[in-house]
């Protein structure tokens, strides 16, 4: 069961895994992010991950606002990037539109 989320309250103690990626592939972004005008789609890769699940735009100040308000917790990040994935896919049902 999904359960509210601390990643965007600041209660955030964790670095991203390394090889992980989960944030930014089952996450949905509906705003325009560079290279892709339209958004993103959940379950889809962001165009700026690298092969080894990294952001090529992390300290660069064209990274969206939404990508840099989103911190690595617990909550959502679990115990691997399974367990993730499966979370953030079963958040985007949950809040997705009717």
């Amino acid at each position: 069961m999904v359960t509210a989320c601390s990643c965007y309250y600041g209660k955030c103690s964790m670095e991203c895994r390394s090889g992980c990626g989960a944030c930014c592939i089952g996450l949905s972004i509906s705003s325009p992010i560079p290279g892709m005008p339209d958004g993103k789609p959940a379950d889809v890769p962001c165009i700026h991950l690298d092969q080894n699940f990294r952001c090529n735009i992390f300290h660069h100040p064209e990274r969206p606002k939404v990508c840099a308000q989103l911190k690595p917790c617990l909550d959502m990040c679990l115990n691997n990037r399974d367990e993730a994935l499966d979370y953030l896919r079963e958040l985007e049902i949950l809040t997705t539109p009717c």
